[in-house]
């Protein structure tokens, strides 16, 4: 990896009374296997400073262009964030949530990235693609 990258990845997630805070816990792992979520009123809250096991999940899944549109869409300086359904989720999957949050509220990820530009993280994160296919920028 030629460029160090140093973000800060907040993943909040509301929990519902009925859900298992366990269950929430592992959905948010599934997506962001560093993350370590702490219970809060009401919320899990995690912090990590990579999105490794998130940025491979999107690869697996094929969804590199709809992530971008999605990272920047909600770019703003150096932080972007977006929502994920969190059944989704639970299945590891990753589905960004768009207009009204489900019942059960989403998992909101909001990242500033700090070293070098949010730019340059969302095309390492989820890199152009050509027909599909990420776009080696190397």
């Amino acid at each position: 990896m030629s460029a160090v990258y140093s973000v800060d990845v907040r993943i909040s997630a509301p929990v519902n009374d009925t859900e298992v805070t366990d269950r929430v816990a592992d959905a948010i792992r599934n997506l962001f296997p560093e993350a370590d979520p702490d219970h809060r009123e009401g919320e899990l809250v995690a912090e990590v400073h990579t999105m490794e096991g998130f940025s491979e999940e999107l690869h697996r899944a094929e969804i590199l262009d709809t992530a971008r549109s999605v990272f920047f869409d909600s770019l703003s300086g150096e932080t972007f964030a977006f929502d994920l359904k969190k059944q989704a989720a639970f299945e590891g999957r990753v589905n960004f949530a768009v207009g009204d949050p489900s019942e059960l509220g989403d998992i909101h990820v909001e990242v500033t990235v700090r070293e070098p530009d949010a730019e340059s993280y969302i095309d390492y994160v989820a890199p152009p693609t050509e027909d599909g296919r990420p776009v080696d920028q190397g």
